[in-house]
């Protein structure tokens, strides 16, 4: 392997706990203390829309710095002889190997030049944002810079804030902080600002070591990396900063550097977004396929495109009622759309983008393989044939899921819950066909020396290659397990048991007569005349107390048969005129259950079941339905029976079931010898305190 290739790979890899990544934590310090200028003035929740455009607003004036001269240069010379500029501009504007940046700045000013006019800077930094190319624009509009360029003015903060930038002794140049460090300082900044407003601090991006095992993960069995002139399309729904892009494209690039590699990446979240695309723009990728500020679940911006690889973190636990109309328009087109197998329920979207995902992988026999975070959710709710089931369902039968990997708690910085590694494609090596592999690397994690929001824990590199390693070997172990996809599926049997009820005319169950509607309509009115409407509710209240009268004539005798009891009812109430539901409903609120009494049948004989009593069997799809019945059923309820007209498939995954280690509780002597201790231990503490 080349110098160069150990290099990026290098790079690819998180960085251990214990390096100290230079004066990293002084630059996040220094940004961080540019928030006491804002203080008092500013909102906290304000605070990021300030100083995120700031920095990398600096960070494009330093990296133009070096061909500014060139560019001043080649505008001055053209600018009266063609109307676009854009091709001169770019081909001046260059860094020190003289390879093109992409964008430019032909206006006179950067950060120092600025300061030199302090009456004026609000218009000049004004005219200096004016003179950026379209890209850059894009950004900054996004950003809503101008809006804060005038605020800042206003409140005599702006010269402050631009010298306080300038005067420091932190460079923000690619020279001095990588792409790789600045997008951490970035990350690190966004998480203390959220935390400050009290906002999710880790939506936007995911830890870099859960990055770098990504990335590892989604290029497994993929030796057609090394093909001379590949081109590989990477793609991101949901991209953040765009962290899980980069390191997927470091890693290419490591395998294979004449590999060409395009970055795709969509993103809601205008600050976010903005921070991404001046990331790829400045690394010098095309950062105009990184698309926002837009929801990918209702505004696919790259419709008519597939994808080699997918790798993404999407957001969990988040309604998707903004996006309902279109996503429900969406999966009326079947799967022409990229909805078919469902909708899940409207407080959680993950399912949906994972169906977006599939849908974006390649067909005709070219092969796509996915990445993607999940919580347990998508696992497991939903019963059969809920939308969540169905989803599981098509999925489970179109044989996509490789390998799913639970991760440990506490990685990341917004949540502590258990999340998930999903890796799918639609090309499985012929020995993975049908059979999915289950990871459990809960256990696979260091303690952090301080905590990140609720970030305790990481993946050292040891962790990451131990877990890769899992993958890869496909061998079953204690933290490996294989199964058919068969073993994930059930079929939920709807179990019925007869209606018995014993019926009795008594003051208690009077009280349940008024849940009747029609008993309880009565007395109720719908008359707008005041006078009618007393009178007719009046003589209601007569008839109630009528029937109430009348069925007390009964007696409080016991009845164990629905029959005997139905033509005393009738009987009793043959002057009231009263329908046959009515009385069925009189009938059933004057019952209770009762084991001993004979079964409620219909007019053909045949028992009628209890709907309280229904029950249901979730039975393996390999298993046959009626064995099972006969033993794990009739044994218990000899006189239940199936409605096989209600089977319904289901697909679920439970890691608990599948990793669960029964350790038997401590024995008594073990308990009582502890307390004993303890107890021990009070009472000498007591004797020490008196």
């Amino acid at each position: 392997m080349s110098k160069e290739a150990k290099a990026r790979i290098k790079i690819n890899k998180p960085l251990e706990q214990e390096d100290n990544m230079g004066n990293f934590q002084e630059k996040v310090s220094f940004i961080w203390d540019l928030a006491d200028l804002l203080r008092g003035t500013y909102k906290r929740n304000e605070y990021q829309k300030v100083i995120l455009p700031f920095i990398v607003l600096k960070r494009f004036d330093s990296v133009l710095s070096y061909s500014k001269h060139k560019v001043l240069k080649a505008y001055d010379r053209y600018k009266n002889q063609f109307d676009n500029l854009e091709y001169a501009l770019n081909s001046a504007s260059t860094d020190e190997n003289g390879e093109s940046l992409g964008f430019y700045n032909y206006s006179k000013y950067d950060f120092k030049t600025l300061l030199e006019d302090p009456e004026t800077i609000e218009q000049n930094l004004n005219h200096y944002l004016d003179c950026f190319s379209i890209e850059v624009q894009d950004i900054f509009k996004n950003f809503k810079i101008r809006v804060q360029v005038k605020n800042l003015a206003e409140k005599n903060l702006l010269l402050l804030l631009m010298k306080k930038f300038s005067e420091t002794k932190i460079d923000l140049h690619p020279d001095k902080v990588s792409n790789h460090e600045m997008g951490m300082i970035f990350e690190e900044l966004i998480r203390k600002f959220s935390e400050q407003s009290n906002e999710e601090a880790g939506e936007h991006f995911t830890p870099r070591e859960v990055v770098a095992l990504m990335a590892k993960l989604v290029f497994l069995h993929n030796g057609n990396l090394k093909k001379k002139d590949i081109i590989r399309t990477i793609y991101d729904p949901a991209c953040g900063t765009g962290g899980m892009l980069t390191a997927a494209k470091e890693y290419i690039k490591a395998v294979n550097k004449n590999s060409t590699v395009v970055l795709y990446g969509q993103e809601i979240n205008e600050e976010i977004y903005a921070i991404c695309k001046a990331d790829m723009l400045m690394k010098g990728g095309e950062s105009d396929k990184i698309m926002g500020p837009k929801s990918t679940l209702s505004d696919d911006v790259f419709s008519d495109l597939k994808f080699n690889y997918i790798i993404s973190n999407p957001p969990y636990g988040t309604k998707w009622e903004q996006d309902a109309d279109a996503v429900r328009k969406e999966a009326e087109r079947g799967f022409e759309g990229r909805f078919g197998a469902g909708l899940p329920r409207i407080n959680d979207g993950q399912l949906l983008f994972l169906q977006h995902m599939i849908s974006k992988m390649k067909v005709n026999g070219e092969k796509s393989k996915i990445a993607v975070i999940t919580n347990g959710s998508p696992l497991f709710t939903g019963d059969a044939g809920s939308g969540e089931s169905n989803i599981r369902k098509w999925i489970f039968e179109n044989d996509f899921i490789e390998t799913i990997i639970a991760l440990p708690n506490q990685l990341f910085f917004n949540t502590g819950i258990n999340t998930y590694i999903w890796i799918l494609t639609n090309e499985k090596p012929l020995v993975r066909k049908g059979k999915i592999n289950l990871i459990n690397a809960t256990s696979f994690f260091k303690k952090m020396r301080r905590s990140l929001g609720k970030k305790r824990n990481y993946l050292s590199s040891g962790n990451i290659e131990k877990i890769v390693g899992l993958c890869n070997n496909f061998e079953k172990n204690e933290y490996c397990k294989i199964f058919d996809n068969e073993e994930f599926g059930y079929t939920k049997v709807i179990v019925e048991r007869p209606l018995q009820l014993n019926y009795q005319v008594t003051e208690e169950r009077f009280e349940n007569l008024y849940s009747v509607k029609a008993f309880a309509k009565l007395a109720e009115s719908k008359k707008k005349n005041i006078e009618e409407k007393l009178k007719e509710e009046k003589e209601g209240r007569k008839k109630q107390k009528e029937i109430i009268n009348a069925l007390k004539k009964i007696g409080n005798h016991l009845y164990k048969n629905w029959d005997k009891f139905e033509i005393k009812v009738k009987n009793t109430l043959k002057n009231f005129d009263l329908k046959p539901n009515f009385i069925k409903n009189i009938i059933l609120v004057l019952s209770e259950h009762d084991a001993s009494a004979d079964y409620v049948l219909d007019g053909k004989g045949k028992k009628q079941h209890d709907s309280n009593l229904r029950d249901s069997e979730k039975i393996s799809l390999g298993e046959n339905i009626k064995k099972y019945f006969k033993k794990e059923v009739k044994p218990y309820y000899s006189d239940a029976w199936m409605d096989r007209k209600k089977d319904k498939v289901g697909y679920e995954i439970n890691f608990t079931k599948y990793f669960y280690e029964y350790k038997p509780p401590r024995s008594l002597e073990k308990i009582e010898k502890d307390i004993k201790e303890v107890t021990s231990e009070i009472q000498e503490l007591l004797k020490e305190e008196f």
